[in-house]
């Protein structure tokens, strides 16, 4: 078996996962996992799928552009996925930080360079201006030695130099408080 990671931007319109899938269960290929989403009318995703047989990458994005519903406007970008890429998760817990505030240059900048200055690594990000205001919501791998309380502080500093207010969930504690029940 052989894991390919596979890239894909396009401008949004209905199809493209389907189109996609479709390819790539016409390769022989089986989807391990995959993550998705539309900006400001731009789509991309990412996924990591397995072949029985290898094939080299430059040709999977071939049989991929020849597929129906992918036309040339797709940016395909195909590797083969190694084990060495995998950062291991031993030792961290998952966290959510949510940030909102005026909208200016830097904010992104700042909350990463100072999660990255203390080997957090950021699993997934989201980011989002709307009417002047700046969202962003992530989702964080924090090694378990880490103050999470002087963590918490740091960030909420940043936020307050920025007029931003920034909240550190633990995962558990985002999706409990966070989940829609319909009854």
């Amino acid at each position: 078996m052989q894991s390919y990671v596979l890239s894909v931007m396009s401008a949004d319109h209905p199809g493209i996962v389907a189109a996609v899938s479709d390819a790539i269960d016409r390769l022989g290929g089986n989807i391990q996992a995959c993550s998705q989403t539309v900006l400001n009318g731009y789509f991309t995703l990412i996924t990591i799928f397995e072949t029985a047989e290898t094939v080299e990458p430059f040709e999977v994005g071939e049989i991929l552009r020849k597929s129906d519903g992918i036309d040339e406007d797709y940016q395909l970008v195909v590797r083969k996925a190694t084990s060495a890429a995998a950062i291991p998760k031993e030792n961290t817990d998952s966290f959510i930080i949510t940030a909102f505030g005026r909208d200016r240059s830097g904010i992104i900048r700042d909350f990463t360079q100072y999660l990255s200055g203390r080997d957090i690594n950021i699993a997934d990000l989201f980011g989002e201006r709307t009417d002047g205001e700046f969202h962003l919501v992530g989702q964080l791998e924090i090694p378990t030695d880490v103050d999470i309380r002087l963590l918490q502080d740091d960030l909420e500093e940043i936020g307050r130099e920025r007029d931003f207010t920034v909240r550190l969930q633990h995962k558990d504690v985002f999706t409990a408080t966070n989940q829609l029940r319909f009854e």
